[in-house]
């Protein structure tokens, strides 16, 4: 009888670690981030009216599978508009939100005659992409930019143009990394302000510098992955407020830009090794700091005068890093 027992217990065992040696692992997937801006309006001032720049930059991250199927997303836009006045002074805003930041205060329920709000819309959307592959995000774009019979549907009535081109951008920038379908997509935005009134012999500029950082993380809140960006807009102007901005040139994003960002030409060599790194090469060691972290403790990276701690300054990212960190903070 003992030996019986002792027999079962070993059968028992051994087919617990046959189970466990044939278990699938979960399927790693690639992770990536998009940003697509659009500067609509670059107004001089007049009599009765001040200058007026608006910028619009639509963000997606996704992760995508083996097979090329978008298994998670998440979207934002960061909508902005800044003024100068007919004597050549910038204006600084009050804050910047995010459309989804806003939630119920964006107002389009109440006056744009719509049933839901842009962050539900925006869910909505999102919910409708996961399990598609790019060309099938792409088609679902319709008439007027909006979204098909199954868009609508699915409650998502407002334009999807924008949203379908930072989600091209995100899915051709996803890379290998660990991120499974069991992990949490998340993204934070942060925009800041700077001002420069316009005088005889120089422009003056209200610029708009907008960060992104999107992380996946496990059940325990640290950072399985990163990845960052930033657009900025400088919208010029001279002593009377004409607008002297040009409409016609596209706006990269900093880690599109790369080698052509110019940092390596120009930036500052904080380390003194004689060489400084690219924009995205800076970003990226950043990105690998997120690293094993929590989203709360990607606070700590930022040491002295919003430059990056040692640790990160020794990685090669001697930038001002609390755009980053404002934008983690910010994580949804």
């Amino acid at each position: 009888m003992k030996m019986k027992k002792l027999l079962c217990v070993s059968l028992s065992v051994f087919m617990i670690a046959s189970f466990v040696g044939c278990k699938k692992e979960a399927e790693t997937l690639k992770f990536g981030m998009g940003v697509y801006t659009e500067v609509s309006k670059a107004s001089s001032a007049e009599a009765d009216a001040n200058g007026q720049g608006k910028v619009t930059t639509n963000v997606a991250v996704v992760t995508v599978d083996a097979a090329g199927k978008i298994v998670a997303c998440e979207l934002d836009a960061a909508d902005a508009t800044v003024a100068y006045t007919g004597d050549g002074k910038a204006v600084a805003n009050e804050s910047f939100a995010t459309k989804y930041e806003l939630g119920d205060a964006y107002n389009m329920v109440a006056y744009g005659g719509a049933v839901k709000e842009w962050y539900e819309q925006a869910d909505a959307f999102e919910d409708v992409v996961c399990g598609k592959t790019l060309d099938e995000v792409k088609a679902l774009v319709a008439g007027e930019d909006k979204g098909t019979e199954e868009v609508i549907n699915a409650g998502c009535t407002i334009t999807i143009a924008e949203f379908v081109k930072a989600i091209e951008k995100a899915y051709n920038n996803a890379v290998a990394s660990d991120v499974t379908a069991e992990h949490t997509v998340k993204l934070g935005v942060s925009t800041a302000q700077s001002c420069k009134d316009a005088a005889e012999e120089a422009d003056g500029q209200n610029q708009l510098e907008t960060t992104f950082l999107a992380v996946a993380v496990d059940a325990d809140g640290k950072v399985v992955a990163a990845t960052s960006d930033c657009v900025q807009v400088k919208f010029t102007f001279d002593a009377t407020g004409a607008s002297t901005y040009d409409l016609t040139k596209a706006v990269s994003s900093k880690k599109e830009a790369g080698a052509n960002y110019g940092m390596s030409a120009y930036g500052t060599d904080l380390n003194g090794d004689g060489v400084v790194k690219e924009w995205n090469e800076q970003a990226a060691a950043f990105d690998a700091a997120c690293v094993g972290k929590t989203t709360g403790e990607i606070a700590s990276l930022m040491g002295a005068d919003s430059y990056g701690n040692a640790d990160l300054q020794a990685a090669g990212c001697t930038i001002v890093v609390d755009g980053f960190v404002k934008a983690a903070a910010k994580l949804k």
